[in-house]
C-alpha cells in the first residue's frame, strides 16, 4: 500500500480526505473509502463531511470497530454553545459561557478521548476560584454526557466521581438592625424591591419580574426563572390582606399614580422598570450610606455587618424568619426541606433551657 499523503495520516487506512476552497472562501471537507475492486481497480465510496459520522461508516466497510475519535473538545463546546446552553434560564446561560470560557482555555485542543479523571483532577487544583472549578467540571461532565448521546464519544465520562472543592454555604444573617439601617437609606424603588423580595422569600431575579397580570384570584403567580417552580403566594388570610396583599395593593396604585405603561410591579418614580443593574446600584448606594452612618455613631460592628450585607441575603432572612420549616421550604419553592435547613435557615433553632 502506497504512504498517505501528508493530509491524510490521521486518518484511519483505506480512507482520505479530499478539501476544496469554495469561492465563498469556506473550505469544503468530504471523506472518501478508497475501495480494492476485485479486479485490481479502485473506487472511491463517499463517506460524507463529518470526521465521526465517516469513521462510522468506514468501520462499516472494513467490518471492524470503530477508531477512537479525534474529534477535539473545542469542537464539542461549539457544539454544546449553539445546541445545549440555548435551552437553558439565562442566567443559566451566562453561567454556561462563562465556564465554557475557562474550559476551552484548558480543553480546546485535547481529543474527546484524551481526558482522564486525573487531568480534570490537576485542572480542579491549579484554579484559583475553587467554587467556579466545581461548577467547571460539573459542566464538563455534562458535556460529556451530551457528547455520547451526540455519539461522538463511547468513553466513560472521565468527570464522573472527581472530587469537588469543598464548598462553604454562605451564613450571613441580615439582623433587623442591619435590614432597618439599609432601608432607612434606600430609595422608594428599592424599598418597594426589599419588601417584596422579603415578603415572596424570592430570588432577584423573580421579585424584579413581577407582573400586575401575575395578581390573580387574590394570588400572586410565581413562576421561578432557575427551577421553572410554579408557586401561589396568598394575599388574602380569609378576607384579611396579609403583608404581601398589602404591598401588593400599594405597587398597584402606585402603578396608576406614575402612570406605569410597562406590565412590571417595582418600578421608578418616572414608571420604568427596575432592572437588575439599577437594583445593583441602588443597594450598593444605600448600604455604603448606611456603613458611613454607623460610623459616625460610632458602631463599627453595625458598620461591618452593614457592608456584608447583599440584596440576595433577604431570601434566605425570609427562610431564617419562618418558624415552620415545612412553610419556608414550600415559599422558597424547594421539594427539599433539607436544602431550606442548610442552607437558607441562617440563625439557629429555639430551644428550652435545661431548667
Amino acid at each position: 500500500m502506497r504512504p498517505k499523503e501528508p493530509g491524510n495520516r490521521d486518518l484511519p487506512p483505506r480512507m482520505i480526505r479530499r478539501t476544496r476552497k469554495l469561492k465563498s472562501g469556506r473550505v469544503w471537507v468530504a471523506y472518501y473509502y478508497n475501495q480494492t475492486l476485485p479486479g485490481g481497480g479502485q473506487k472511491e465510496i463517499p463517506l460524507g463531511g463529518d470526521l465521526d459520522e465517516a469513521k462510522a461508516e468506514w468501520a462499516r466497510l472494513e467490518r471492524t470497530t470503530m477508531p477512537k475519535s479525534m474529534k477535539r473538545l473545542g469542537d464539542v463546546f461549539d457544539r454544546y454553545e449553539r445546541e445545549i446552553v440555548p435551552s437553558k434560564a439565562a442566567r443559566t446561560q451566562r453561567d454556561n459561557l462563562l465556564s465554557l470560557k475557562q474550559l476551552r482555555a484548558a480543553f480546546s485542543d485535547a481529543p474527546v478521548e484524551a481526558v482522564t479523571p486525573q487531568v480534570i483532577a490537576q485542572y480542579r487544583d491549579k484554579r484559583t476560584a475553587k467554587v467556579r472549578a466545581n461548577r467547571e467540571i460539573a459542566l464538563l461532565s455534562h458535556v460529556y454526557n451530551i457528547a455520547r448521546e451526540w455519539g461522538i464519544t463511547n468513553m466513560e465520562n472521565p468527570a464522573k466521581g472527581v472530587r469537588k472543592n469543598k464548598e462553604t454555604p454562605r451564613d450571613f444573617y441580615a439582623r433587623d438592625e442591619v435590614w432597618n439601617a439599609v432601608y432607612a437609606h434606600a430609595c422608594i424603588e428599592l424599598r418597594d424591591a426589599m419588601d417584596l423580595a422579603y415578603l415572596t422569600a424570592q430570588r432577584p431575579s423573580d421579585v424584579l419580574v413581577a407582573r400586575a397580570a401575575d395578581i390573580q384570584d387574590g394570588f400572586l403567580l410565581v413562576a421561578q426563572g432557575k427551577t421553572s417552580k410554579k408557586l401561589r403566594i396568598r394575599l388574602l388570610a380569609g378576607e384579611v390582606p396579609t403583608a404581601l396583599g398589602v404591598l401588593v395593593k400599594k405597587l398597584l396604585e402606585q402603578r396608576k399614580d406614575r402612570g406605569v405603561v410597562g406590565p412590571y410591579l417595582v418600578t421608578t418614580p418616572d414608571g420604568r422598570r427596575l432592572t437588575s443593574s439599577m437594583l445593583r446600584i441602588r443597594f450598593d448606594e444605600a448600604r455604603i450610606d448606611a456603613a458611613a452612618a454607623a460610623l459616625e455613631s460610632l458602631d463599627e460592628m453595625l458598620a461591618a455587618a452593614i457592608r456584608q450585607f447583599q440584596f440576595r441575603d433577604i431570601r434566605p432572612k425570609a427562610a431564617s424568619e419562618i418558624e415552620d420549616l415545612g412553610r419556608a421550604s414550600k415559599l422558597l419553592g424547594h421539594t427539599d426541606k433539607r436544602i431550606t435547613e442548610t442552607v437558607y435557615r441562617r440563625v439557629g433553632e429555639v430551644v428550652d433551657p435545661t431548667r
